[in-house]
């Protein structure tokens, strides 16, 4: 699930036109094509936080609890090759095509897992919806891009953040009810048949701001190949290293080790040059949007099952204590879309992920029985809101730094860093956790109210304290976004 920080700031993408169209996202301009976007946001978001409550009934019923975790690994390996893909087609030719292709499959990816009589065929459905998530999410970022002026930029992403608001908080209740009383099959029918509406408003307006190459009289640019390799490379080494942390035994070192082989030439690869220094300008941005996001997600995933183990919650009030959290996540991204705080963009950025480390060493106060179990909910909120502040801010300054033509391909190494930071701190968590007998990570998902506590405090602490210490690094890197000039697109 920002603009440069100094006015004075060289600005280095493309210029604004001479008189923009009056009104904001929901003007004249500009009102089909946001509703239209911002409708598919809304409706990927209920899905991603729906599947989560629906898929153990589903692995359970088509007998493949042992290969529960693969439904989401697989979601997520194809979906960081679609990323490296997405960007180039985007710049090559527009978003138009990757969005349609996008879209057609991750419906296709829901037909096919919701009608799928056998735990395989679930799994390539999975993989298939990843695929098309994928495509869908860079090339939206191409279409803000080239459709919205940078005045109206930070406001859409912040409508893309309202998006997840409303399923963030009712997406498991009526997931949970779907699946009672309907099965859970019908919790992957619906989203396909749902997202016609909002495709068919959206892809006329795409086509008509947002469509074929930036420069119509230039040569076709070709597709880099090696970008392309550097892709499978990425996708399969996240993979290995996700099977590798969830079984801790000898023989999964070999995996893990090829995963990693695999994943440092990738990443250095496809993110722009000195993202791991912390180069000034694109390169932290990229880089912080990976510590922010993978430092709060990794923790987010211990919080219910923290409070389920520890402290005596159901799962349903378990995933509700983080309900709050959507909503302060979307007043985060609403502030920093404001035109009179972009001159202290960075300060925000930087104080965005101080709350963030403070809500992530916070949390695991709750382990403590003086503690009340509402703390974590208040807690948690605060977190989410400097989660807002920075998500939205980084993909605002990350359209800012990049020239259009480049515009996919940036995007795609935001996503990238987004995404891979999720699963490489989530199964550095999960490797401490389970070394220090919390037990499997994905118990979290498979939990009944009345589950036995075998897992043990110091296992928590043990995730929660070094995130924060990683979201900390993140409040250093925010104050390196101030942009240098420099040549876009060059990575390694």
């Amino acid at each position: 699930m920002s603009a440069s920080l100094d006015p004075a700031a060289p600005h280095i993408s493309d210029p604004a036109p001479p008189a923009p169209p009056r009104g904001g996202i929901l003007g004249p301009a500009h009102r089909t094509l946001s509703i239209g976007i911002i409708s598919v946001v809304f409706l990927i978001a209920f899905e991603a936080i729906a599947v989560g409550t629906a898929m153990p009934v589903a692995a359970h019923e088509l007998d493949g609890v042992g290969l529960y975790a693969f439904a989401f690994s697989s979601y997520f390996t194809t979906s960081l090759f679609a990323m490296v893909l997405s960007g180039q087609w985007s710049d090559r030719s527009g978003p138009l095509r990757p969005l349609t292709v996008g879209i057609a499959s991750f419906a296709a990816g829901l037909v096919l897992a919701g009608t799928a009589g056998a735990m395989w065929v679930f799994l390539i459905g999975r993989a298939v919806q990843g695929f098309g998530g994928g495509l869908v999410i860079v090339a939206l970022y191409v279409v803000v891009s080239r459709a919205y002026d940078e005045r109206l930029r930070p406001a859409i992403m912040a409508a893309f953040a309202a998006g997840w608001l409303v399923p963030s908080i009712v997406g498991p209740l009526a997931s949970g009810t779907v699946t009672e009383h309907l099965g859970w099959r019908w919790v992957f029918l619906a989203i396909p048949v749902l997202v016609v509406v909002p495709l068919a408003v959206a892809l006329p307006a795409i086509r008509r701001t947002a469509s074929g190459p930036v420069d119509p009289g230039a040569p076709p640019v070709p597709f880099d190949r090696r970008r392309i390799r550097l892709a499978l490379g990425i996708a399969l080494g996240a993979a290995l290293l996700q099977y590798a942390a969830q079984d801790l035994r000898w023989h999964s070192l070999l995996p893990g080790a090829v995963g990693v082989a695999l994943l440092v030439p990738a990443v250095r690869g496809l993110l722009p040059r000195g993202t791991y220094r912390a180069r000034r300008g694109l390169p932290s941005v990229v880089l912080l949007r990976g510590v922010a996001a993978g430092s709060f997600i990794a923790a987010e995933s211990f919080v219910p099952l923290m409070l389920v183990t520890q402290r005596g919650l159901s799962p349903t009030l378990a995933g509700f204590s983080l309900a709050l959290g959507g909503v302060t996540w979307a007043l985060g991204s609403w502030v920093q879309s404001k035109g009179r705080v972009q001159p202290y963009r960075e300060r925000l950025m930087v104080l965005g992920m101080i709350m963030v480390a403070l809500a992530v060493a916070g949390a695991p106060a709750v382990l403590v029985d003086a503690v009340p179990v509402w703390t974590t909910a208040a807690v948690w909120a605060v977190g989410c809101f400097g989660m807002g502040l920075v998500i939205g801010s980084t993909s605002v300054l990350l359209l800012k730094l990049s020239p259009p033509e480049e515009a996919g391909t940036n995007s795609a190494a935001l996503q990238i860093s987004d995404a891979l930071a999720n699963v490489v701190l989530l199964a550095g968590g999960g490797a401490a956790f389970a070394a220090l007998g919390g037990g499997a990570v994905g118990a979290a998902h498979t939990l009944t109210e009345g589950a036995a506590t075998a897992s043990h405090p110091g296992a928590f602490v043990a995730v929660f304290l070094p995130m924060a210490a990683v979201a900390l690094v993140g409040a250093w890197v925010a104050t390196r976004l101030h942009a240098k000039p420099a040549a876009s697109g060059k990575t390694g």
